[in-house]
């Protein structure tokens, strides 16, 4: 019996941090802007995930990225086709960051995502390796 209850307690134990972990994943990141008037954010790259996934950012408001990617041989890169919204951005990640600099143009939501694909493996888009970024007034 008491090691039942052990279990138990244990399941619930990882239960709840798996949870939090996809709640964590869920919340949005606003970028703040700095006293020089641009928007930043920090966005890391991993095995099929973006942190943070969903980016709020002010329209007309310079925005200034800093993207890297986790250690791995895995390529991963930071693409977003926007254009009309002045976002057309497509850069390799690697584990130094690399700074990328646009002003969003127009408000809604654009998504972002790894273009990357291994051989006959889904895309790493296809895998979740993607991300919304919100242009609000």
């Amino acid at each position: 019996m008491a090691a039942l209850k052990k279990t138990l307690v244990f399941v619930f134990i990882v239960f709840m941090g798996l949870a939090a972990l996809a709640t964590a994943q869920k919340q949005a990141y606003r970028a703040e802007k700095g006293p020089e008037g641009v928007q930043r954010a920090e966005i890391t790259g991993g095995s099929y995930f973006f942190k943070p996934r969903h980016i709020i950012l002010k329209v007309n408001v310079p925005a200034e990225f800093t993207l890297k990617k986790e250690r791995t041989l895995t390529p991963h890169a930071f693409v977003v086709k926007a254009p009309e919204a002045g976002m057309d951005i497509k850069v390799k990640l690697g584990t130094e960051p690399k700074k990328i600099s646009f002003t969003p143009t127009k408000t809604g939501k654009y998504e972002f995502y790894c273009d990357e694909k291994l051989l006959f493996f889904p895309s790493h888009r296809k895998q979740g390796m993607k991300g919304m970024l919100e242009v609000t007034e």
